[in-house]
């Protein structure tokens, strides 16, 4: 509670660049900061500006870097201050949807498994996920494949050495979403919360791996 996203960002921000590397979202299609910074209603592509956090808030801080000529992207829902226990849970349950669509990933498997792995777990509590997608990444930022979070009938198979990225937004509301005049921030429009977990993942023969780790 108190702090900016502002302040997140310039953080995060100077470890990117002490570390070698440059924050991949900056100046992206004209995107003006470095991470996003999405706070409670906020789906995902939130701006970090001069809104202090507050007591009970929760905040998706999504990070790319670009180091030695490739991309890695990833994202992680925090707690700020007292959270309530149904806020809670939401953010657990997206994290557990997350690893559910990973642990779908295999060389020959195909894409339709993550979608359905996630949907089936969300069944369980009644959220809805948000109708944003994962995406490639490697040499590019954001590429082919694309990687749906919900039951979908598109045709492919996951190869071994594929790169992209399972990130599912869950919202405690309707799936309903708006994106303001900035052309990134998107927002719920009945208000209800969100949460989000992102990791890259590397396809194997045996499973995949997470490349984001830490």
């Amino acid at each position: 509670p108190s702090v900016t996203t502002d302040e997140i960002d310039r953080a995060v921000h100077q470890m990117i660049i002490d570390a070698g590397a440059y924050p991949s979202p900056l100046g992206y299609g004209g995107f003006p900061k470095s991470v996003c910074t999405s706070v409670n209603e906020c789906i995902c592509h939130g701006i970090p500006d001069s809104r202090a956090l507050r007591d009970g808030d929760i905040i998706n801080i999504d990070v790319t870097i670009y180091l030695n000529g490739y991309h890695g992207d990833t994202s992680r829902t925090y707690l700020c201050g007292e959270v309530d226990e149904p806020t809670k849970q939401l953010v657990k349950v997206t994290k557990e949807c997350m690893l559910r669509g990973i642990s779908a990933c295999k060389h020959g498997v195909s894409f339709k498994a993550i979608g359905e792995r996630i949907s089936e777990h969300v069944n369980k509590y009644g959220y809805s996920i948000d109708p944003f997608i994962g995406h490639g990444v490697g040499t590019i930022f954001h590429s082919e494949p694309i990687i749906w979070h919900t039951y979908d009938y598109e045709p492919g198979f996951m190869v071994a050495g594929q790169t992209f990225t399972i990130e599912p937004t869950l919202s405690m509301g309707s799936t309903r979403c708006e994106v303001w005049d900035d052309g990134w921030t998107a927002i719920t429009v009945d208000g209800s919360l969100n949460a989000q977990f992102e990791h890259t993942v590397l396809v194997t023969v045996n499973g995949a791996e997470i490349l984001t780790k830490c």
